[in-house]
């Protein structure tokens, strides 16, 4: 990354202080983009395990409250833990298969046991892990960007469609205006909002459009007249967590694939952002993904990465402060405490949610786009390493039953376009860069060595 020149006096944009009021807003804005992606995980899970409605409620309870956690530790930092870049922290979905396989054989115990002892392993192999950063040259962070949001725009166009693809109501008219008219609401604000307004066009346009949803009976609130005013999941609600070998050995696996996806996602926003991802930066992001995976098997709640969905937002608002994302961590952390006010953002329809996430997610693959503008792309071998990538990226978005016969293990992998994208840049850009020899060598490692962050002790 590009270091930006500035006076040694002034604050870069990613260390900015907005107005308190101005900061609301734009957290809020953060929540809304994700909270989608928070359920799914323990829904996913619930449904697969056969858990009772009461212990769903209570893990979507401790997710939200332990996703604030993480964002807090990654925006603000202490000691070495926390890239302090405006990163919101989620559940993340390459866990969901693992732990469901854990738990049909040791149950929620022996899920959060993996899971803790998943986040301990990162946070020590985080250091090692981040050397590989040389690995990422800006044709393999372009391409792994860009296929960051070419994997995220299925799912925004499920969410539009109306969720799942089986049920009859999906891709109705109705589901399908919504969408278009949320869409179109967030187009109309950003072209002719100015200042304030203009930035929180994804805001607007989710509150306009659950408004409209409600006029025309789309909107469901009755969860929140059900829900209770306050709640908290207290650590090791579902009994003493159990460590067994098998279990953990598979989650340390789970937690090497979000390793590679954090990064993908840190680099991601250095660019957006505008500021130095160096292998430091890395170690401390990652490691902050292993103490909050550690501390959500504590409070029942499951392995952490970073949202590619808010790196589309700060790419498409310009807002690109941690403490907005921090303030969306306090946020998340009271929709934990108030399970009211949950069930209130949980209120948001799908194709209203569908139609501003058109927006972020392609605003996360212009950015990878935008990366990879700096490359020389005259040379056929960074466009074989883009071309073949990105080809394996979008297999299992296109067709989801293609690795199905493979192993389990090699699934974890290969099912995950971002992880996929990522595995195959990497090698190929060794492959036919780093590897190669003579004036050949030369020429085709220049720009590696003119991005590579240095990387002398373990930090």
């Amino acid at each position: 990354m590009t270091k930006i020149a500035r006076s040694p006096s002034a604050v870069h944009p990613v260390d900015e202080i907005l107005p308190a009021q101005n900061m609301i807003a734009f957290g809020l804005q953060h929540v809304l983009s994700m909270y989608a992606g928070i359920v799914a995980v323990p829904l996913v899970l619930a449904s697969a395990l056969g858990l009772p409605s009461s212990d769903v409620v209570l893990i979507i309870g401790a997710s939200f409250f332990m996703c604030g956690v993480a964002t807090l530790i990654q925006t603000l930092g202490f000691g070495v833990f926390g890239a302090k870049l405006p990163i919101v922290q989620g559940t993340t979905f390459a866990s969901v298969a693992t732990m469901i396989l854990i738990g049909k054989q040791a149950g929620l115990p022996g899920i959060f046991g993996a899971v803790i002892a998943g986040g301990l392993f990162t946070v020590l192999a985080a250091p090692y892990f981040s050397r590989l950063l040389r690995f990422f040259p800006p044709v393999v962070a372009g391409t792994v960007i860009t296929m960051i949001g070419v994997s995220l725009l299925p799912v925004a166009i499920k969410w539009a469609g109306g969720g799942v693809p089986s049920l009859p109501t999906f891709g109705s008219p109705s589901n399908l205006a919504l969408a278009g008219i949320t869409l179109l609401i967030v187009l109309l604000i950003t072209r002719f909002g100015h200042g304030f307004v203009g930035r929180v066009a994804v805001l607007l346009g989710l509150v306009i459009g659950t408004v409209i949803a409600a006029a025309v009976g789309k909107a469901d609130f009755s969860g929140v007249a059900n829900a209770a005013w306050f709640g908290f999941s207290v650590p090791f609600h579902f009994g003493t967590p159990t460590f067994a070998l098998v279990p953990v050995l598979s989650m340390i696996i789970v937690m090497l694939v979000v390793m590679v996806e954090t990064t993908a996602d840190l680099l991601a926003i250095g660019e957006v952002a505008g500021k130095e991802v160096d292998a430091k930066t890395v170690a401390n992001g990652l490691r902050a993904d292993g103490l909050s995976t550690a501390l959500g098997g504590i409070f029942n709640a499951f392995p952490f990465t970073a949202f590619a969905q808010n790196v589309g937002l700060v790419r498409f608002t310009g807002i690109k402060s941690r403490f907005v994302v921090a303030v969306a961590g306090v946020i998340l952390m009271m929709l934990g405490f108030l399970p009211k006010l949950s069930a209130l953002v949980s209120a948001i329809p799908l194709p209203v949610l569908g139609g501003a996430g058109l927006v972020l997610f392609g605003s996360v693959a212009a950015a990878g786009i935008q990366t990879l503008a700096k490359v020389n792309m005259a040379d056929n071998r960074n466009l074989i390493i883009v071309a073949i990538s990105i080809a394996l990226g979008v297999i299992p978005s296109t067709v989801p039953n293609f690795y199905a016969q493979l192993p389990d293990q090699a699934r974890l992998f290969l099912d995950s376009g971002i992880t996929a994208a990522s595995l195959s840049a990497i090698l190929l850009n060794i492959l036919f860069n780093l590897l190669s020899t003579g004036r050949e060598r030369l020429s085709s490692t220049a720009e590696v060595a003119a991005h590579a962050p240095q990387v002398g002790d373990i930090h």
